[in-house]
């Protein structure tokens, strides 16, 4: 699935603006014909419903949206695509009071043809949209039993830490393509010696093609065609090829035209770097060279807009990774909207993409319902985001509850479909029960969240930071894999300061964050670092988040630095760069 794209041959309309919007507590909406259409309140599409309304911050639904748009001019002998980014977290679709389709599962793309159910100047958009928690869903909800959940009684029911936003949360597109048309493009490359080798599949509306696949960004671009009858797939070499690396993101642009009769019919624009990933030993390879991850865990979180698009943030968000000296994040814990990525490739930041699993429990009960979700998200992940130089490694869930048998023989299942997928990445899960989590023993990474010194040894900070050594030396001795440590850090509230540092202080979260950090450093297998949180974030209520906030980013939830901020930066060598 195509990213949508302007060009003299395909052209995408972002349906962003005031939607109408009805809450439906009593699920009476289908019943009642809101699928042909209703009145409501106006509401911000993209952008979560909590933060818009005080009336509906804990409503997950069911509630509805409605839009109208004309067809532009000239679409009447196009192909039109209606294309979600993300919907949160289940999904009915009516176009004109024809039902198009449903989609599960939030923070992935889906679409649907609407090129039959068009009218000129009158259409109706009406989307059903339901973020209940549910304990057959991915991430799953309303989980009571301690051994399956880390989140119990809290408001939402969630578990998982953070807020269980909802609503259209990214944008709305309709697309035109021409009849005949490129469908998907797959991007893999290869080094030999100081050659880049970009090897390009592509997939169209008719078989066989004739293409024409052109690269520029160095030197003399590169161009081969490929003729109709042809496999569809070409591969382009790039003497002395510039590598894309965090220092040095160099991006070439390739271009892909679908070709009749000589004839330009459709074209699509891409950039792609030319890098290689491998896992070697304990160590992580990137272009062949030992690489260490410096950065963050992060949370697509803003005031009023929750978990909604919103360019400046991101851009903000990068900025500080760049100053603080980071070159990495985690998109925990779920996929990020696809700009972010496309700001990484440019700003050459390494990331573990995360699919939406997070609080997976092992209970045989609705078990195969949840795989067959995790299979669809792994799939879809892969299917959007294989392209970006700068996703470096597929993650496939966060802090599952696995001591359960069923879990090892679950994870072998989404190990192997992600790797015929893409071979060409390393897959993790990330996990907090280290020398415990059997699944590490096929998984290409070992990543690890680690809180000694916080969740245990309370307030014992020596104590928690022994025990962190230990758990590193030992895990490392059972697996021999690249360790990344994934989460570490503690909850500082903003201008809550003691000496000697106490929980909860700033300094309690520099002093922290400094000892793990000294820790990793002295152990060569460690290959990343990723401190959690960049920023504070929204949560559920519950006795352990006191404002309903999470208080473990080194930026206030407004982007303003604490102590910890400081001392990253010094930590990261970036001390000195004013």
């Amino acid at each position: 699935m195509l990213t949508p794209q302007s060009n003299p041959f395909r052209q995408a309309i972002d349906l962003s603006g005031l939607w109408e919007f009805r809450p439906d507590p009593q699920d009476q909406g289908l019943d009642a014909g809101w699928s042909q259409g209703f009145s409501g309140r106006p509401v911000g599409v993209p952008a979560s419903w909590n933060d818009q309304f005080a009336d509906l911050r804990d409503f997950l639904g069911p509630a509805w949206y409605s839009t109208r748009f004309h067809r532009p001019w000239g679409w009447d002998q196009r192909q039109v695509t209606l294309r979600f980014a993300s919907v949160n977290y289940l999904a009915d679709v009516w176009l004109n009071g024809v039902h198009l389709g449903r989609h599960e599962g939030g923070h992935l793309p889906f679409q649907f043809d609407v090129t039959p159910h068009l009218e000129d100047e009158d259409n109706r958009l009406v989307v059903r949209v339901d973020g209940r928690l549910a304990r057959d869903r991915v991430p799953p909800g309303q989980v009571e039993d301690p051994r399956d959940s880390h989140q119990i009684g809290i408001w939402p029911p969630a578990t998982f830490d953070f807020f269980p936003f909802c609503g259209i949360q990214r944008p709305v597109h309709l697309v035109a393509t021409p009849r005949t048309s490129l469908l998907d493009l797959t991007v893999t490359t290869r080094i030999q010696g100081d050659t880049g080798l970009v090897q390009v599949r592509v997939e169209t509306s008719d078989p066989a093609p004739a293409l024409r696949l052109t690269l520029e960004g160095h030197g003399t671009p590169r161009v081969t065609e490929i003729p109709a009858g042809g496999a569809s797939a070409g591969e382009l070499a790039v003497p002395a090829a510039r590598l894309w690396r965090p220092e040095t993101p160099h991006l070439y642009e390739l271009t892909v035209e679908l070709l009749e009769r000589g004839q330009v019919v459709d074209r699509y624009r891409l950039p792609v770097g030319i890098r290689t990933v491998a896992v070697e030993g304990d160590r992580l390879l990137l272009n062949g060279e030992p690489v260490v991850l410096r950065g963050f865990g992060r949370h697509e979180d803003f005031p009023v807009v929750g978990r909604g698009f919103l360019p400046p943030v991101m851009v903000k968000d990068q900025a500080l990774l760049r100053w603080i000296g980071a070159n990495s994040f985690r998109t925990s814990h779920y996929p990020y909207a696809e700009e972010e990525l496309y700001l990484a490739d440019r700003l050459g930041f390494l990331v573990i993409d995360e699919t939406p699993a997070v609080g997976l429990f092992f209970q045989e009960e609705g078990l195969a319902r949840r795989l067959a979700l995790c299979r669809q998200f792994t799939q879809e992940l892969i299917a959007r985001d294989k392209n970006h130089p700068s996703v470096i490694a597929w993650s496939l869930a966060n802090e599952p509850r696995s001591l359960r048998p069923a879990a090892t023989p679950f994870f072998r299942n989404l190990y192997d479909l992600a790797r015929s997928l893409d071979p060409t990445r390393p897959v993790t899960i990330v996990s907090d029960l280290a020398t415990q989590e059997e699944s590490f023993e096929f998984f290409d990474l070992v990543c690890l969240n680690l809180y000694r010194g916080w969740y245990q040894e309370s307030g014992r900070l020596e104590e928690g930071l022994a025990a962190f050594a230990r758990i590193l030396d030992e895990t490392h001795a059972r697996f021999s894999k690249p360790i990344l440590v994934t989460e570490f850090g503690a909850d500082a509230i903003p201008g809550h300061h003691a000496l000697p540092p106490e929980m909860f202080s700033e300094e309690y979260q520099a002093a922290f964050i400094q000892g793990y950090v000294q820790a990793m450093e002295a152990r060569p297998f460690v290959a990343g670092q990723h401190v959690w949180n960049l920023c504070d974030f929204k949560t559920a209520q519950g006795v352990k988040r006191p404002m309903a906030l999470n208080f473990k980013g080194v930026f206030t939830r407004d982007r303003r630095p604490k102590l910890a901020a400081h001392r990253l930066r010094e930590l990261w060598g970036k001390g000195g760069d004013r």
